[in-house]
């Protein structure tokens, strides 16, 4: 796993750059797109809705990559890219104050392109795109934000665009959910999705994936803020 620093800086090189290894070069070294909402730890807790769980579903990698950094979209060194719509996914993990959480292991899977999972039963397996990574892993610090460098989802038969997260924190309970687009047609038949009842909860795990602006390569942006069930001073679960 390559050594990624944790801090979130700006570099315009990361959206501009004509170059797709200059992006991910600048990627890896900064870990970061800036945050483009801000929020003072605790300022807003009685409005913190905590993040819906949904269900890890059957197509966890069940053979992770040799690679498994918050870079998707290019594996190691090759000279390929992924094909999809280019996605900076941030966030932060925020516990039920709205104080950030460090040390969450966050972990992401999702298809490719052609709606291929990287499982060796994902239905459309025959078909998938090698020079997509379709895991990658984060290890939150003292801000509690994280970043990946992936593609938007796509629908695939059954389901809408989705991402499947998990978080977990040393001692706590994992969280396990996913992550829709906001907008996406097939959301309102989507039979998992619509199986959360409270309308704030499900909301919650809905965000949009917005154009970079000035982005020359058409990038996307999705913020995704991930509330935690607890606060430092509850009793850990061992």
């Amino acid at each position: 796993m390559k050594n990624i620093e944790k801090g979130f800086q700006v570099s315009n090189a990361l959206c501009n750059s004509s170059s797709w290894r200059v992006d991910r070069r600048q990627f890896l070294v900064s870990a970061g797109l800036a945050s483009l909402w801000f929020t003072v730890p605790g300022a807003f807790a009685q409005e913190l809705t905590l993040t819906a769980p949904q269900g890890e579903g059957p197509f966890y990698p069940d053979r992770l990559p040799l690679d498994t950094d918050n870079d998707l979209v290019v594996i190691n060194d090759s000279l390929t890219p992924a094909v999809g719509q280019v996605t900076q996914l941030s966030g932060r993990v925020l516990d039920r104050r709205g104080d950030p959480v460090r040390g969450a292991v966050i972990e992401i899977w999702q298809v490719d392109n052609n709606g291929a999972y990287l499982h060796s039963r994902s239905s459309n397996r025959a078909n998938r795109d090698s020079n997509f990574q379709g895991y990658g892993r984060f290890e939150t610090a003292s801000s509690g934000e994280y970043l990946f460098r992936t593609i938007k989802p796509v629908p695939y038969s059954g389901r809408t665009a989705h991402i499947h997260f998990a978080v977990d924190v040393p001692r706590r309970h994992k969280l396990v959910t996913q992550l829709y687009i906001k907008g996406e047609s097939r959301n309102a038949t989507d039979r998992l999705l619509n199986s959360i009842r409270d309308p704030r909860a499900r909301e919650s795990i809905i965000v949009p994936f917005e154009p970079i602006p000035g982005s020359r390569t058409g990038e996307l942006a999705a913020h995704f803020d991930i509330v935690l069930g607890y606060t430092p001073g509850d009793r850990a679960q061992l």
